[in-house]
């Protein structure tokens, strides 16, 4: 990278923003960056952002999370790192994209899709289905957040920052009291690396649980095979397993069951929603499950119920044919 992405890099990653946040933004300021020739970002302002907005809608047709995603980058950008904040009325053009209907797969085409995923990545996919999670935050287990007496999982820092807690059901307890026996194996090994400086925590609680990166219930559920250099500290530390391992193993498993449909791992957590309306729970319930802060998100999965959107029942089916 430039000086001037080391440098933003850098300050990001002072001030404790996530990994993925650093990668994000990197990315849209370089995009930024080429619309205007290489020009740089100090010698530009509120128009040519405006511009830059306005053709990702026009010429990109980007959806409205992704135009807005692109915005934060920039607003960062300048009033962070080049110390010129943008104005309040930026008058570019707003994505108007709709947002797509969820692809929901029947328990049968779960099922099947479950079958054809490799055993090394099955139990965190099977999570995706069976609590609802959205990829990261299946990765992003911890140890500890295995509730084996109240049948449950507890997530931290969910989409928006938000804790939730999740059924977890009792099918896929042995397979849990497996991988974490796998995460001690893992545990043993590294305490005796002379580098290895523990599990990455966040600042806060580095501070107030002092030790803890190397007791068992801090490590991550599903640990990265090797052990990898940490971009904040420098320090040796064993990850997470990368999301894109996930993405593969569902991807080519839904090629190898036959299944039509376009299936990511996030297919799961829409079918996990479905199937719980489709059993009879009522929609706050799956609301709370999903960890939605508007009920209406959640309303979404009523439009793709067996009888119809909102559980209208067309007047074909009455036709004597």
């Amino acid at each position: 990278m430039s000086p001037f992405l080391t440098h933003i890099r850098d300050t990001m990653y002072a001030r404790r923003y996530a990994k993925r946040t650093v990668k994000t933004y990197l990315y849209w300021i370089c995009q930024y960056i080429r619309f205007h020739n290489m020009a740089h970002p100090a010698k530009l302002g509120d128009e040519e952002v405006t511009a830059f907005l306005s053709y990702l809608v026009l010429q990109q047709n980007v959806a409205a999370k992704t135009q807005a995603t692109a915005l934060n980058a920039l607003n960062y950008l300048y009033k962070d790192i080049i110390g010129k904040p943008l104005t309040t009325e930026l008058n570019f053009v707003r994505s108007r994209q709709q947002q797509k209907l969820p692809v929901v797969l029947t328990p049968d085409e779960v099922q099947r899709l479950l079958i054809h995923v490799p055993a090394s990545h099955l139990l965190c996919v099977s999570l995706l289905y069976a609590s609802g999670l959205r990829i990261m935050e299946a990765v992003r287990l911890r140890v500890k957040d295995v509730d084996f007496d109240y049948h449950c999982l507890r997530i931290w820092n969910g989409k928006g920052g938000k804790h939730r807690v999740v059924t977890l059901p009792e099918k896929l307890f042995a397979r849990l009291q497996q991988q974490i026996d796998q995460v001690r194996l893992y545990l043993q090994q590294d305490l005796q690396h002379a580098e290895f400086n523990g599990v990455w925590l966040p600042h806060r609680l580095r501070e107030k649980y002092q030790g803890a990166e190397k007791t068992l219930g801090w490590q991550y559920l599903f640990p990265a095979p090797k052990l990898s250099l940490d971009p904040e500290s420098h320090s040796i530390r064993r990850h997470h397993i990368n999301e894109k391992q996930i993405n593969r193993a569902v991807k080519n498993a839904s090629y190898a069951a036959k299944l039509e449909k376009l299936i990511t791992p996030h297919t799961l957590r829409h079918s996990f929603a479905t199937h719980l309306l489709q059993a009879g729970a009522d929609i706050r319930t799956v609301q709370d499950q999903l960890g939605h802060s508007d009920v209406r998100t959640t309303q979404i999965y009523t439009h793709i119920l067996q009888r119809g959107g909102n559980s209208v029942v067309s007047p074909f089916a009455r036709l004597n044919l």
